[in-house]
């Protein structure tokens, strides 16, 4: 699917992990189509969210590393990015998230990461996992299916 039919409509995208990681890390495959859609949030076309684990699991690596370059560089996308929120878990999400891992099966992560972005008024999620296809409560949009 072309990525402007997919985004046609999207005012507000939750996103996972990944895409970002394609992004700052330069993913020879993906960074192009991710700086496609970061441009539309950075522009105001439509509205970033996700939620504190994308901070948790794009840290981790860098970290283990002592790359405290490629750390600043991910805190400033996530944590300064205009047009993009980066949202604790409350409640409400954790209860989302139950409801989705009880419905189709998905990790806690995933289910956390969609759960906040529903919560939050997003009606598509970008992902490159193939298996949050099945969950129907929004739009999932998985990179792999994107072409520019």
């Amino acid at each position: 699917m072309k990525l402007d039919t997919a985004m046609a409509g999207v005012a507000r995208l939750g996103i996972d992990t990944a895409p970002f990681i394609y992004f700052l890390e330069r993913n020879p495959v993906y960074v192009d189509r991710v700086h496609d859609i970061f441009k539309r949030i950075a522009q105001g076309s439509m509205v970033g969210i996700s939620s504190v684990v994308t901070l948790v699991e794009v840290l981790v690596q860098p970290k283990q590393f002592g790359n405290t370059i490629l750390v600043q560089q991910y805190q400033r996308l996530l944590l300064h990015s205009r047009h993009f929120s980066l949202r604790a878990i409350d409640a409400a999400s954790v209860e989302q998230a139950a409801d989705l891992r009880a419905r189709y099966g998905i990790r806690t992560p995933d289910a956390l990461q969609i759960a906040t972005a529903l919560n939050n008024g997003c009606t598509a999620f970008l992902t490159n996992d193939d298996r949050l296809k099945r969950v129907s409560d929004l739009i999932v949009l998985v990179l792999e299916d994107l072409a520019l």
